[in-house]
């Protein structure tokens, strides 16, 4: 699996480093950092998730798992490669394909810590049954099968979290239950997890009301006001660049769903213009689904 993937690197160990965005098209100059990233892209057999493994000199902390036991086993083998310590994996966010692929990575390192805002893991607790009844079936070997395959985490109620001298902060997303980003200062890095998503559809399933997703909005707008010079979405076309136009490019679909929605008959024409608007993308999933609970002909949650 891992050969197949894409993966991008950005190192910045000293001061004065640049760093060269893939796709931005220019070199960005940034502060002195001990910190640096890594994300993996999963592609569409991985859900489009998009970990990011965050290292220092001797250790390193894993953001998100993903969706499942061979997308696992791949970021294990690529923690194991930097030679680092993996001292945590922070689960930020309570769908299945945030942790689904905890297992090969915890077994490859036991000793790593799995947390998660309070918030988080009581989500989990109170969905885990019903996500292994939908998704078992279809993942089969690939997946967790019951509840004694599942990596839970334990609760971290903290702001941020630490790797050396570094701090992480844990941003929550006002007006929006149980979202939120990572803020890395020295790198002047978003890790976006469920809130940023780059050339696919978004998914909006969650977001039900049009006062939610104008949360999401301001909370883009909130992410865009730090001027990040990297922006990982945690969803993501493989070949996406890592800067603000995950911004942007989430912020957009949301404005575009919210008008097609008022003007959508159903579910069938809402997908329709979407498709119009962003033809040819990857998590036609996220639409088919966001669209049929905006118009009321689906539950979902």
């Amino acid at each position: 699996m891992i050969s197949s993937r894409r993966l991008a690197l950005t190192s910045l160990a000293a001061a004065g480093a640049y760093a060269m965005l893939p796709g931005a098209g220019r070199a960005l100059a940034q502060p002195a950092a001990t910190l640096s990233w890594r994300h993996h892209p999963a592609g569409p057999s991985g859900f489009f998730r998009a970990p990011v493994l965050l290292s220092d000199a001797s250790d390193a902390i894993l953001i998100d798992g993903g969706w499942t036991l061979s997308d696992g086993r791949a970021l294990a083998e690529a923690i194991r490669a930097t030679g680092r310590r993996l001292r945590m994996i922070y689960v930020s966010q309570s769908d299945p394909d945030f942790y689904f692929s905890l297992a090969p990575i915890k077994a490859a390192f036991p000793e790593a810590r799995v947390v998660a805002a309070p918030e988080t893991l009581a989500a989990i607790q109170a969905n885990v049954q019903s996500k292994l009844a939908t998704w078992g079936p279809q993942l089969r070997e690939n997946g967790p099968q019951t509840l004694a395959d599942i990596v839970m985490p334990e609760a971290l109620d903290a702001p941020a979290l630490e790797l050396g001298a570094e701090r992480i902060e844990i941003v929550p997303a006002a007006g929006l239950q149980n979202r939120r980003y990572l803020w890395a200062p020295s790198l002047k890095a978003v890790f976006g997890g469920v809130l940023l998503f780059n050339r696919v559809h978004v998914w909006t399933a969650d977001t039900q009301t049009r006062e939610a997703r104008a949360a999401w909005v301001a909370t883009l707008d909130e992410i865009a006001a730090r001027d990040p010079a990297i922006v990982v979405a945690g969803h993501m076309a493989p070949d996406a660049p890592v800067d603000a136009a995950a911004i942007r490019y989430t912020r957009d679909y949301l404005l575009a769903f919210e008008d097609e929605l008022g003007r959508a008959a159903d579910s069938a024409a809402l997908i329709a213009a979407m498709q119009a608007r962003y033809p040819g993308l990857g998590m036609g999933i996220a639409l088919e689904i966001g669209a049929k609970v905006a118009k009321g002909e689906m539950r979902w949650g």
